[in-house]
């Protein structure tokens, strides 16, 4: 059964590692784990491409096309951003950041943190889901104040309290389905299953799941980074671990959008109205236009492109809202390109800190002379997330913007003043710290830059073509949703 080797192998590993995470070839065996993960999740779309969606272990676990292509992609980067560990905690310890204990907790954590996200992807029991979306919370916390320096610890608890207060919101907006659920499902655990939810949705009590949704757009929209509920989200990537922020942007904020535009399926069907629709579009504009704006005030890399990801993750949110099936095709395109591009600029953002030793724009500059990969890698990246052809972001956008002119042009205003400003604020920043002058020491261990390049190439590749499997993998989750 492939789910349970894609959940056995990291709730497996993350138990192991809790006791060997310390050794020498830790970061091997984390890598190594990650892939044996990745290559049960490629056995497994190979099914789902081959035989369609699946039910199995009594109806717990349901895999279809819209979330499988999220459990691949889920799979795919905890593995490259497992090689790009390697390197970069070694330095950190070498560096005495971390001592053998936090080196345990940071590995367990990763490879728990890496089984709730897939777990969240795979249930089919919203309960669970939400179960999921909570040990996720915890797991990331831990990594988030891992250095345990006062501002870490502090940008921990921020991110504790107001995502547990969100997902307070998530569990009452989940009550309340069970609430609807219940007078046609029965009592019963059958009345919290997706697939028997769906089948039923049109005869769900309007009224309560309008209602519901509210608090599970409130409570999963706290994770996926939506203003007003986002201030979380920069202060964990400032002082987190590099690749915990890589994860948290190129993953976590996927996972809490996949349980949003679940529960718009059902809302949707019972209402019969584009009442869930405006909601997100409302919150996915305030989301893309707030952070935009804020992107000129950064002085702290990490944070800056943290509110990168708000507002990447606020236009996927529009795009959901909007419906139909261009933005919805574009909404999942723009969700796997900003998780390849984002993920691939924070490993270069982790290696360019560590050079120079500041996480301050001001204080990092030269990167193309001193270190080219990482320079290149990191204009690349910034091109690429700002969305300049001939990079998949620039598809995704573009199907996004010109679906918006043809169904919601009132928006279109909106969306072109915050690409034009979020390119300068970026560009504008990230282009001293590339080519300007300076002289750092090199690094104590190669960086474990081929992630950056791999995950540049998918999109460039994106921008320039689709292959047909995977364009009709995105038509057919693009039909679930709509």
């Amino acid at each position: 059964m492939e789910i349970l080797w894609i959940l056995g192998i990291p709730l497996f590993g993350a138990l192991l590692l809790a006791f060997l995470g310390h050794r020498r070839w830790a970061p091997e065996l984390n890598a190594v784990l990650s892939l044996a993960t990745l290559a049960a999740t490629v056995w497994l779309t190979v099914r789902i491409i081959a035989h369609g969606p699946m039910v199995v272990v009594d109806e717990m676990f349901f895999v279809d096309s819209f979330n499988i292509f999220l459990i691949a992609l889920t799979a795919f980067v905890g593995f490259t951003t497992a090689l790009f560990s390697r390197p970069y905690m070694r330095i950190e310890t070498q560096r005495g950041k971390l001592t053998p204990g936090l080196l345990r907790l940071y590995y367990s954590m990763y490879q728990l943190f890496i089984f709730t996200m897939l777990l969240a992807l795979s249930t089919n029991n919203l309960g669970i889901l939400w179960v999921a979306m909570e040990a996720a919370t915890l797991a990331t916390v831990l990594q988030v104040s891992l250095y345990r320096t006062p501002s870490s610890v502090e940008a921990a608890w921020k991110y504790f309290i107001l995502c547990g207060v969100g997902i307070a919101q998530a569990l009452f907006g989940t009550i309340l389905v069970y609430f609807a659920a219940e007078k046609v499902l029965g009592a019963g655990g059958t009345a919290l299953l997706w697939t028997h939810l769906n089948q039923v949705k049109t005869h769900l009590e309007p009224t309560v799941l309008s209602l519901a949704f509210v608090f599970l757009l409130v409570g999963y929209g706290t994770k996926v980074g939506l203003v007003p509920l986002h201030s979380w989200l920069p202060d964990a990537h400032a002082e987190g671990p590099t690749p915990i922020s890589a994860v948290l942007s190129g993953l976590l904020l996927n996972v809490a959008l996949y349980a949003v535009v679940r529960s718009k399926i059902l809302v949707d069907g019972a209402l019969g109205t584009h009442f869930a629709g405006n909601l997100l579009m409302g919150f996915g504009i305030l989301s893309v236009t707030v952070a935009s704006f804020f992107l000129l005030r950064q002085k702290d890399i990490k944070r800056l492109f943290a509110y990168s990801s708000i507002e990447h993750m606020g236009l996927a949110t529009f795009a959901f809202g909007m419906g139909g099936s261009l933005a919805t095709f574009a909404a999942l395109l723009h969700m796997t390109v900003h998780s390849l591009t984002k993920s691939a600029i924070f490993f270069t953002v982790g290696h360019a800190v560590q050079k120079t030793g500041s996480q301050w724009i001001d204080g990092i500059s030269g990167l193309v002379k001193q270190s080219p990969a990482i320079g290149w890698g990191l204009i690349l990246g910034s091109l690429a997330i700002l969305g300049m052809p001939p990079f998949g972001v620039f598809a995704s956008e573009f199907l996004i913007l010109t679906s918006t002119m043809h169904r919601q042009p009132w928006a279109t205003p909106f969306l072109v003043v915050s690409f034009g400003v979020a390119f300068a604020a970026i560009f504008g920043k990230v282009q001293p710290m590339v080519f300007g002058e300076s002289n750092h020491p090199r690094l104590p261990h190669p960086p474990s830059l081929l992630p950056v390049f791999v995950h540049l190439a998918l999109v460039l590749m994106l921008g320039l073509y689709i292959p047909p499997y995977l364009a009709t993998w995105y038509h057919q989750a693009a039909q679930l949703i709509r």
